[in-house]
């Protein structure tokens, strides 16, 4: 008996990536790579190897046991492609539809699934091969269990254990786990010991045998080595864990479902119609399904997915670097030398400068040093001691340049440098040019780090920060320690290439008319954001405790309740004790589906779907919602108060959300809950900073309605404004045809639902689940919206033409949202891109208004000298630590940027409210 456990998602990035030069692009403008590779293997496995058992598993959605454990782990990968997102649904249809089983356990990745599956098997006499590319499954490797390699050229390698043995130099399979904990494993991010590579790790290896005797006989070791691995002890046994692959994972082999049958032709044949994968369909008609045809004229390609060597020469092979390009890159480490360097920036109309620090947050790490540049291939490192008043003296020579009003500053995320600077007693000035920002209005779903910039769009790479302070973690050295001709070449390098980013970046702003947007709001706000940020917002530490006790009680409580309404104590943060409850005991939906670890989802949405069929819902629901705001927020925010401040310093992030607006971490104030009840115990914990002041806030009324009101320019729903009406109300007498004063609180509600709904695009289906109403009376109510407002229908109508035509939409600024998928055959996919041309314009509009209230604001605040400060942004919000004798004035002014701001057909009201703390202002 022959049983193949294919490693799902390696497969699938292979897949992806062996067609990234030239992607499968079928006629709905759908990238099928990922799809089409993995299904090519597949049945090449099949047809090849003929096993009688297979079964494909899956990393689970969420973190691992790893994870918890090292919090760095796989944290320097990127983000998962959208396309493999996409692709790996329709991929596990596809594998349902051969009747292959899944196999899926939370909190296990794909490896430990497999690792302890192979070794059931094999104690049941099967043959078991791991099909995977990834050399740490080598230490599972046993008699009776195979790593099955497709190897670069076309072929496979079967490795047992005397092939691993000679492949990696060791003496047993297990030394594959030393192997790698003392390598390290940069895919995974496991750290290893530092200089210790490959071969090292085989000699040391083949001297000690294991990571534990090597510890235990250090003093065997010699020079320079024997320092790396004392230094580096706990690192290395760490990294040895992360390295060990599970093989007691709570899942039990089921040969009887792991049989191979004959797959589901006809559901095959629909899905892959659908994916338009016609050789594929033409396999099916003309042969026998449990013997695949030959390979597609693509799977030569295919095959090279999991070779050592790359079949594809990788981009960063061709490009330059710090020693193949010329540079004049100088130290200015004395006086005079740094007020030359000085004088002839403020001979310039701009200049690049970046600070390197100790740390990563601005507001505490001291700077090590900055650099500048005038000219491309040409920069200055003034080096800055670790003593305050030395380093003081250093950065005050160079502010005449830094502060100067009309120079201007570019940099690469200039905002940490303009906050690095302010302990020195340097407040940056004069126009700004930030590269990432301007990439940012270019191509906002992409990513804007400076190592990406340049290698993207220079073809240079630049020198990684690891190559001088070590791999993150714990060991990581400061840059303090580097020596300084070493910072000098990294450092002046990154005032280089921000430099000619910027020079490369600037045509393209003035070419896709986002200029105006760059210079005019993203730039100026930047000292607003860098001014908010070092301000900081004070807490109420004793508030947060007080919440935390009554919180827990309400938990405690709500245990008590759902344990008696369940008829018996379980685990309530279980997912698979809840579902079993729910759907087996109480049998609240006898529909629901399971998942393919077989316990039930019991997810947020799915939990709202039930809500009215039993009280345990709405308790468990409750219970999560609490447990949540403990943990993220009460019980979180003590942690993030500034040891000098004594303040919470968020960080206001404006190069992240694809709609323009401002998102923040550390914390992330946008996803407090504002206005529900449990948010009340969060916002009367963010207080003014003493006795002298006013915890202040406005936020803008219906902004999104008012710009759906000026976009669409409808008659009924300008005048519903212009007149100071009640817009909800208003739209339930026009939708119902009745008085306003006739209107009830009910129709009021249905009307508020429909009036924010529509903007967001509704579905019929949505707005009466929303609602809880039929989808008869849902239909009604949305077809009287549009005949009461027949101008936002064709609004909506022309957002979506106007997006299928260009690729894009954009806001009343000319920020730009692009809608690749606006043209897709696929409705689901095609419908989320339309929902997005509607939307975008009047999110982003309301962002960028929001923006420019602030920089008028802070603009104001500045001429006239106040002391009041702008402390926090959420939404359409805007919150002040207020000087109670200037409160009366800063009213005047916030009340007045954020209403004058942009004159639009309706007009633009803020509300505003003020207190102690924020609750009692909002």
């Amino acid at each position: 008996m022959k049983l193949f456990l294919i490693d799902a998602y390696a497969l699938i990035y292979r897949s992806y990536y062996a067609f990234i030069k030239n992607p499968r692009i079928n006629s709905k403008g759908v990238n099928t790579s990922a799809i089409f590779g993995f299904i090519n293997t597949l049945e090449d496995i099949l047809k090849r190897e003929q096993p009688t058992h297979i079964a494909v598993a899956f990393d689970p959605k969420g973190p691992t046991f790893r994870h918890e454990a090292f919090e760095q782990y796989k944290a320097q990968r990127e983000e998962t492609p959208e396309v493999i997102r996409q692709s790996v649904p329709v991929i596990k249809e596809i594998i349902q539809a051969y009747r292959i089983p899944i196999l899926e356990v939370p909190y296990y990745e794909a490896d430990d699934v497999i690792g302890t599956v192979a070794k059931q098997a094999a104690s049941e006499g099967f043959e078991v091969y791991m099909m995977t590319p990834d050399k740490d499954y080598g230490q599972l490797v046993a008699d009776h269990i195979y790593m099955y390699r497709p190897k670069f050229g076309g072929d496979y390698e079967v490795l047992g254990v005397p092939e691993v043995l000679e492949k990696y130099q060791l003496t047993s399979t297990a030394q594959v786990i030393d192997l790698l904990g003392l390598m390290g494993d940069t895919a995974d991010n496991i750290p290893g010991c530092p200089g210790v590579g490959e071969k090292t790790a085989q000699k040391l290896l083949a001297e000690f045998g294991s990571i534990e005797n090597l510890l235990a006989n250090t003093d065997k070791l010699k020079g320079a080595q024997k320092k790396k691995v004392e230094e580096n002890v706990e690192q290395i046994r760490f990294s040895k864990f992360l390295a060990t692959i599970k093989t007691d994972v709570p899942i039990t082999f089921d040969a009887a479902q792991c049989k191979r049958v004959a797959p589901d032709e006809d559901r095959l044949v629909e899905l892959y119609t659908e994916l338009e994968f016609k050789t594929f369909i033409n396999r099916l008609k003309g042969e026998s399904t449990a013997s695949p045809a030959t390979k597609e004229p693509a799977a030569a390609v295919q095959f090279d997915l999991f070779a050592t060597e790359p079949a594809v020469e990788p981009e960063t092979s061709s490009l330059a670097d710090i020693q193949t390009t010329p540079h004049s890159y100088y130290l200015a480490d004395t006086a005079e030398k740094q007020i030359a360097l000085c004088e002839q920036l403020l001979r310039e109309k701009s200049f690049a400068f970046d600070t390197e620090t100790e740390g990563l947050d601005p507001l505490t790490a001291a700077l090590v040093g900055m650099s500048f540049a005038i000219r491309e291939q040409e920069a200055w490192y003034v080096p800055v001691p670790a003593n305050r008043e030395e380093a003081t003296d250093i950065v005050l020579r160079l502010a005449p340049a830094l502060q100067h009003p009309e120079i201007e500053k570019v940099g690469q995320n200039i905002k940490f440098d303009i906050l690095a600077l302010r302990k020195y007693g340097v407040r940056v000035k004069g126009p700004l040019f930030d590269t990432m920002i301007a990439h940012y209005l270019l191509n906002p779903e992409l990513r804007h780090g400076m190592d990406y910039l340049a290698e993207t769009y220079l073809k240079y790479k630049t020198v990684p920060i690891e190559d001088l302070i070590g791999p993150k973690g714990k060991k990581q050295a400061s840059m303090r320690t580097v020596p300084i001709e070493q910072i000098k070449e990294y450092a002046a390098e990154d005032a280089d290439v921000t430099l000619r980013l910027k020079h490369y970046f600037a045509p393209l702003l003035k070419q896709e008319d986002v200029e105006t947007l760059f210079f005019e709001m993203e730039m100026p706000l930047i000292y607003v954001l860098a001014e908010m940020e070092a301000t900081g917002v004070k807490l109420d530490t004793e508030a947060l405790k007080q919440s935390s006790e009554v919180l827990s009680q309400q938990l405690i409580a709500l245990e008590q309740s759902i344990y008696e309404l369940a008829g018996q104590t379980f685990n309530i943060n279980s997912t698979k004790q809840v579902g079993e409850i729910l759907f087996d005991k109480l049998k609240l939906d006898e529909k629901a589906k399971k998942t393919k670890t077989g316990g039930y989802s019991t997810s947020e949405e799915v939990l709202e779907k039930i809500r009215g069929k039993h009280p345990i819902v709405g308790k468990l629901l409750e219970y999560r919602g609490i447990k949540k705001l403990l943990s993220t927020y009460i019980d979180a925010l003590p942690a993030l108060i500034h040891p000098e401040t004594g303040k919470i310093h968020t960080s206001f992030n404006q190069a992240v959300t694809a709609t323009g607006r401002l998102s923040s971490t550390n914390p992330n104030l946008q996803n407090i809950p504002v206005r529900d009840e449990l948010g009340r115990e969060i916002r009367k914990a963010f207080i003014a900073d003493d006795d002298d002041c006013i915890f202040f806030s406005a936020d803008y009324s219906q902004i999104e309605l008012r710009l759906m009101a000026h976009l669409s320019n409808d008659p009924h729903m300008v005048e519903a404004f212009c007149s100071g009406a009640d817009i909800h109300a208003a739209t339930a007498a026009k939708i119902y045809g009745i008085p306003v004063e006739e209107v009830t609180s009910d129709m009021r509600r249905k009307a508020k639902t429909a009036n924010f709904g529509i903007i967001y695009g509704i579905s019929v289906f949505g707005l009466a689940e929303r609602l809880g109403i039929p989808r008869a009376e849902s239909k009604e109510l949305i077809d009287g919206y549009f005949q009461t407002y027949p101008r936002v229908k064709e609004y909506m109508e022309e957002s979506i033409r106007v997006a299928k035509e260009k690729g894009y939409v954009e806001t009343l600024f000319k920020r730009k949202r692009f809608l690749p998928d606006i043209n897709s055959h696929n409705a689901v996919v095609r419908g989320y891109a339309e929902r997005n041309a509607i939307n975008a314009p009047i999110q982003g509009s309301a962002a960028d208004i929001i923006k420019l209230a602030m920089i008028h604001i802070h603009q104001q605040f500045e001429a006239e000298h106040l002391k009041s400060r702008m402390i926090l942004q959420v939404h359409d919000e805007l919150n002040f630590n207020v000087r109670k004798e200037e409160f009366d004035r800063v009213k005047e002014i916030v009340l007045d940027c954020m209403e004058h701001v942009l004159q639009l057909r309706v007009p633009l009201i803020a509300d505003c409210g003020e207190g102690k703390n924020w609750l009692e202002a909002h």
